[in-house]
């Protein structure tokens, strides 16, 4: 009787490092705001030990930074959402982040449409595919959409103006009579008669009578 032995299974060499979001609170009323879904949040990115992030600054330079997990200075940790994970080694890290400063430059930090939170999403969809929670930069895209919507309806008020302008010109533009059918019927009458020539008056008795005598 022979007995089958199953090989044992061979665990990965290099293993897959895990990706962190590090949420911090930017203001004190995000412990009531946090509950509804909204908030004003800094986060971080953590992999191998290091915090990245990505801040402003007035130079044409970098604007992401590295520091210890949890620290950032100037902020209250809030919680750390594991994203996903990663088979990059930290050199390959940091030739991400290289790259990725190409785009979030200090001077190009803007609070709605290119912030820490940006950043970390772009960062964390290299690095593990996966993006960030949504609440976390909820409140920059509402203000987005909202501002987008407004842009729009004045775009559709500034056509509808538009071809209502045109519509009113085209109208006065029929209403106008030419300059040929401005002229009245007595106009016209007058015309006919400084057109017309007159008969010759009719000869009078006396010059008729003396012209006959004469022959």
């Amino acid at each position: 009787m022979m007995l089958l032995f199953k090989k044992p299974i061979e665990e990965r060499t290099g293993g897959s490092v895990p990706v962190y979001l590090n949420v911090y609170d930017l203001t004190a009323i995000n412990g009531y705001a946090y509950w509804f879904g909204l908030g004003v949040f800094h986060s971080g990115v953590q992999v191998h030990g290091v915090e990245y992030a990505f801040g402003a600054h007035e130079r044409s330079t970098t604007g992401i930074f590295e520091g210890l997990p949890k620290q950032c200075d100037g902020f209250r940790f809030r919680k750390t959402v594991l994203v996903g994970k990663t088979d990059m080694k930290p050199t390959e890290v940091r030739a991400l982040m290289d790259e990725l400063a190409q785009s979030y430059k200090g001077n190009a930090y803007n609070l709605i449409t290119k912030n820490c939170n940006h950043f970390c999403n772009d960062a964390c969809v290299k690095l593990t595919g996966n993006s960030i929670p949504n609440w976390v930069n909820r409140l920059a895209r509402i203000v987005t959409f909202n501002s987008t919507r407004i842009r729009h309806h004045n775009r559709i008020e500034d056509k509808v103006v538009t071809m209502e302008t045109k519509k009113e010109l085209t109208n006065e533009s029929t209403k106008t009579p030419s300059s040929d059918s401005t002229s009245s019927p007595s106009s016209m009458v007058r015309r006919g008669r400084t057109q017309t020539r007159r008969a010759p008056p009719p000869c009078s008795p006396l010059s008729s009578h003396s012209s006959s005598s004469s022959l």
